[in-house]
């Protein structure tokens, strides 16, 4: 297997990386991610910049593969920086990196980019201009109750403007696509642009199997260093099954079985085929941002 590492620096001194310019290391779950990003900070003096959407929020450690002693002695941000229960956005991503970036340029080191939730990443260094508009109170609360079926005949109601995405692979993000365009309807002439920051983007793509038995055997670590301890902690602070299903696939299932709605067998059975499941979506949303224009370099 090619050193991670060394094709890294090496793709890095084959190009102009100033301070300004983002080094993302984005791949699918389970793939490495932030052991290279925390080899490579070790080698051109940079700090961290966590893009996973359930890291940020604290005593969610386990399920959301947080091991800040991975980072060893490199400075991370963006990590344990809310409370369980507070929602976070894409908006809310966009100001904090923002503001994490400008303390890594003041201190004079460069910016590293890490996770794997693609839409984050894509919305700082591809200019978006639909990625600020503000969440409308109660809105997606409500649309959770419906079925997806309802939702995307929702979306059809709606004119769609000039090169509007939409991301269909979660309930989540249909929700957050209907918001825009109702926002939209009633603000037609608010439209604010993001623009992006400069950046060259590394991929990790481990082999199938590999990825496969890597997801699998983490799982196993996961449950053994006490998941499920985590999960019923959660609960017993009174975030709600339907507030945890928000965090993620293994708050999700580990929940339904604390609540007694599934045997610890069809748990882990189901929580390991949609682990891999949303892997395979990732690496679906990444292939996208290729063909959104995005230049990612495999590794």
């Amino acid at each position: 297997m090619i050193d991670r590492l060394k094709y890294t620096l090496s793709l890095l001194e084959q190009q102009t990386v100033p301070k300004e310019k983002v080094i993302v290391i984005l791949g699918p779950t389970a793939s490495g991610k932030t052991k290279l990003a925390v080899q490579l900070a070790q080698h051109i003096d940079a700090e961290i910049i966590s893009a996973d959407s359930r890291q940020i929020y604290r005593r969610m450690d386990i399920g959301t593969g947080k091991d800040l002693s991975e980072y060893q002695d490199i400075p991370y941000h963006l990590i344990d920086i809310h409370e369980p229960g507070k929602r976070y956005n894409l908006g809310n991503f966009i100001a904090d990196f923002r503001q994490a970036q400008q303390s890594i340029l003041e201190k004079g080191k460069h910016t590293i980019l890490c996770g794997g939730t693609g839409l984050y990443i894509q919305s700082v260094i591809q200019e978006n201009p639909y990625a600020l508009i503000p969440s409308i109170e109660g809105f997606k609360e409500l649309l959770l109750a419906y079925p997806e079926t309802e939702l995307l005949a929702r979306l059809q109601e709606y004119t769609l403007p000039v090169n509007f995405q939409i991301d269909l692979s979660t309930k989540k993000r249909i929700i957050r696509a209907i918001e825009i365009l109702a926002f939209l309807e009633n603000h037609p002439d608010h439209i604010v642009q993001q623009q992006a920051v400069d950046s060259i983007v590394i991929g990790l793509s481990p082999p199938l199997e590999i990825r496969r038995e890597h997801i699998s055997q983490r799982l196993k670590q996961r449950l053994n260093e006490g998941f499920l301890e985590e999960v019923r902690g959660l609960l017993t602070e009174g975030i709600t099954h339907e507030q945890l299903q928000y965090y993620g696939l293994e708050y999700k299932y580990a929940s339904l079985h604390l609540l007694g709605q599934l045997d610890y067998s069809a748990f882990t059975t189901k929580l390991e085929t949609e682990i891999h499941r949303y892997a395979k979506r990732q690496m679906t949303y990444f292939r996208k941002m290729e063909k959104d224009g995005i230049i990612i370099h495999w590794v």
